[in-house]
């Protein structure tokens, strides 16, 4: 396999494991325990919003009109990308819940800016790794018409064929391997978290982060991932990028190796050599133990310490990869 990626198989070869390239995240069952006490003894004053968060809905004419490189934020990490013309959906999550079911599980806080049937022609989805608030088996069925490629990591594309993509749309990637679409180079980089959908199959497919280069502009997308060294790399390899979409929540003490806290979420933006930042994995699910609003205003106050260019769009709003303009701090109760 590529350098930065490990492979390990169990005794009878059968399963394939894939490994970080800094840890071997696993957790023990006093680590079980700790999460569910911790979960169990919540007292959060905001786990939610309390008020209606501020949605842009967005058309296919509005998203057709701009051939200029641009991004929209619809939600979690699902983030819609125009460059050189073509539209790259990132992490698509449209259903209700992050879970296997839609009866139970996190739910939103908010319903995305446009929907899958509101969509124009799709060139690619990219998948970060397979868990549920980053792959979504609904929304995967219902963009497969309009999606011309997936490009997923290593043995993801199996749940899109399990789910009715066909096999010529998928492609697959390893770490530090690239494909061409048209004028675009995307490029599968490290990341440092892990994977699975069940009980029985972690870390049976890889993760990964993402950078796309185009004509004019050059973007990076984290997925999930702990702070490790592998920022640095990717910015000296890849570097420097005009905009970083970074994971930023969901982060807490009892699982540091896998999410970062919002001053190693800044950090990995300058390792990346960043131009401007714009923090992801947030606002839209109750995945943590912090309050809901807690990560982008950390993130802000540590921003503007450091003289890092911040962008917090409201979901669906525009926001120019090449001349972007300021954003607001929208997770402010309008009422206080």
């Amino acid at each position: 396999m590529a350098s930065g990626c490990a492979k390990a198989f169990d005794s009878n070869e059968q399963t394939q494991k894939f490994t970080n390239s800094e840890i071997n995240y696993k957790t023990s069952a006093s680590d079980f325990y700790q999460m569910i006490k911790a979960f169990w003894n919540d007292d959060r004053t905001q786990a939610t919003p309390n008020f209606d968060i501020p949605v842009l809905p967005l058309t296919a004419d509005q998203l057709n009109q701009d051939q200029s490189d641009t991004v929209f934020r619809l939600g979690h990490s699902t983030i819609l990308v125009r460059i050189d013309q073509d539209l790259i959906l990132f992490d698509p999550v449209f259903s209700d819940r992050a879970s296997p079911v839609q009866w139970m599980g996190p739910k939103r806080f908010h319903q995305p800016p446009i929907s899958i049937e509101q969509l124009p022609k799709i060139k690619a989805v990219i998948i970060s790794h397979d868990h549920y608030d980053h792959l979504d088996k609904q929304a995967i069925s219902a963009l497969n018409d309009k999606v011309e490629y997936f490009i997923t990591p290593l043995k993801v594309g199996q749940h899109l064929r399990d789910w009715g993509v066909p096999e010529n749309k998928i492609t697959e990637l390893d770490w530090w391997q690239s494909t061409q679409i048209e004028t675009l180079t995307i490029t599968a980089t490290p990341s440092q978290h892990f994977s699975g959908r069940g009980l029985f199959d972690k870390d049976e497919t890889l993760w990964a982060s993402w950078a796309i280069k185009g004509w004019e502009s050059n973007i990076y997308f984290s997925g999930d991932s702990g702070y490790f060294n592998g920022f640095k790399e990717i910015g000296d390899r890849l570097g420097p990028f005009d905009l970083t979409f970074i994971e930023t929540g969901a982060y807490n003490k009892l699982w540091p190796e896998i999410h970062m806290f919002p001053e190693q979420s800044l950090q990995a933006h300058i390792d990346l050599k960043g131009k401007a930042m714009m923090p992801i994995h947030n606002g839209t699910f109750d995945l943590s133990l912090h309050n809901w609003f807690e990560p982008l205003q950390r993130i802000t106050d540590l921003a503007a310490d450091q003289g890092v260019n911040l962008l917090t769009p409201m979901f669906g709003e525009a926001v120019k990869v090449q001349t972007p303009e300021k954003t607001t701090q929208w997770w402010l109760n309008p009422q206080d």
